[in-house]
């Protein structure tokens, strides 16, 4: 079993920039891929990031390229999400999934096991 914990969301101008952490609980941390979602008022749920668990490889959403990185320490079982030049649209709730061991990279939505509750991040213009 796996718990997250999102963190470090708030309110930020457009331009800004705020770093999300998501910490987890229990075992084998290393070995599950983490991904960052994202979900607006109204809107579906949208993928935002992954780090892999055996090589740290990342992946990103094309709407986030080149203005949000994401990292893990597997030391402290967290993974982060920096986010800069922050637009309005990038208000959402943002959770961290946990896929274990995922055959695909990325992972497909369904190997995601586990979610955190989320943090919100509203940007204002």
């Amino acid at each position: 079993q796996v718990q997250l914990v999102e963190s470090g969301g708030g309110l930020v101008q457009a331009g800004g920039s705020l770093r999300l952490s998501c910490a987890a609980s229990g075992r084998a941390f290393s070995s599950y891929a983490m991904a960052w979602f994202r979900q607006a008022p109204g809107k579906e749920r949208e993928f935002v990031a992954v780090i892999n668990w055996i090589d740290s490889r990342t992946y990103y959403a094309s709407f986030v390229k080149g203005r949000f990185t994401t990292s893990r320490d597997n030391a402290r079982n967290t993974v982060y999400l920096q986010m800069s030049s922050l637009r309005p649209e990038d208000s959402a709730v943002y959770s961290c999934a946990a896929a274990g061991r995922p055959d695909y990279f990325p992972p497909r939505e369904y190997q995601y096991n586990y979610w955190g509750q989320g943090t919100q991040v509203t940007v204002s213009s």
